[in-house]
């Protein structure tokens, strides 16, 4: 990696820091949301990192669909307990079960919308005032549009006309009584910072974003893996191919890459060659064009 890469992620990263401890300095009761995908992962390596050797002075909460990758939910343990951190989960099945949503049902039916229900009822009852995220501008034009500091109202909702402006590193956090912010220090970061500060600090990730077999099959131009809670169209074949994730969630809805990548080098040069975005292979961003502002509108992450 040359010298410019080498500046420009400690410059990424140094940035990153301040948010978090912006964060640290301005709210009361913050949480660092963990999804065990990639971009997470590299949040908390950050957090650890700004606040070392004190431990990370706010929680991480996992919103769990139920329907995620085991090994997803296995790293997310085991990274748990080999730092001691607190990781608060709460599950979308008690949301069903409350009877606060429906489960939807067919062959495209998934769970991933309905964290947001989760993640809202989540801040409400333990009483954060802000919620780091993962979110990067790069990822979705809708994600272009939110700041570092992303103000939610009330009802944890966004309104994207209505942000405050960011001048130089002066971040706003003020808010009324039951409001709280949406805070995304990665967010000037791309998919490519992303694996080459990976790859530059030698962060441990799941094994899901290497090629690997796996059972799958092929859904409007878009390899999903098998799962037992997933339903086939008469038309769709399962087939056993060499893939690799490059983002994870909900496997209703995960994309999978096929792909030869095995390692981080050669997984930096794939994303260097493709001319797909990253969440080109998402299904819940397929609903309509504007599926995810709509989504973030309504309180996703």
């Amino acid at each position: 990696m040359s010298n410019y890469h080498l500046t420009h992620l400690r410059e990424l990263e140094s940035e990153s820091i301040y948010v978090m401890r912006e964060v640290a300095a301005q709210f009361e009761n913050p949480v660092l949301l963990f999804s065990g995908g990639k971009d997470s992962i590299v949040m908390f390596h950050l957090a650890r990192k700004a606040f070392w050797p004190a431990k990370v002075p706010f929680p991480l909460m996992h919103i769990d669909t139920g329907h995620n990758f085991k090994e997803t939910i296995e790293f997310r343990d085991r990274l748990m307990e080999k730092t001691g951190a607190t990781c608060i989960v709460r599950y979308v099945q008690d949301t069903i079960d409350q009877g606060k949503v429906v489960e939807e049902t067919g062959v495209n039916a998934s769970r991933n919308i309905f964290q947001t229900i989760t993640l809202l009822d989540a801040i409400e009852e333990l009483k954060f005032d802000a919620a780091l995220g993962g979110g990067r501008r790069d990822e979705e034009k809708a994600r272009a549009k939110e700041r570092f500091f992303s103000h939610r109202d009330e009802f944890g909702q966004w309104d994207p006309k209505n942000q405050r402006p960011e001048l130089w590193n002066m971040f706003n956090g003020k808010k009324r009584l039951g409001e709280h912010f949406r805070v995304f220090p990665i967010s000037n970061w791309t998919e490519m910072d992303v694996w080459q500060y990976i790859y530059m600090e030698n962060i441990e990730i799941p094994n899901l974003y290497f090629t690997h077999k796996r059972e799958v099959f092929l859904r409007d131009g878009v390899w999903l893996a098998k799962a037992p809670f997933m339903k086939l169209k008469d038309s769709e074949k399962v087939e056993i191919r060499d893939v690799r994730c490059r983002t994870i969630g909900d496997i209703t809805c995960t994309g999978v890459t096929l792909s030869k990548a095995d390692n981080l080098e050669d997984i930096i040069d794939e994303v260097a060659a493709t001319r797909e975005t990253e969440r080109g292979g998402r299904a819940d961003d397929k609903r309509s064009d504007a599926a995810m502002e709509d989504r973030k509108k309504e309180g996703y992450f």
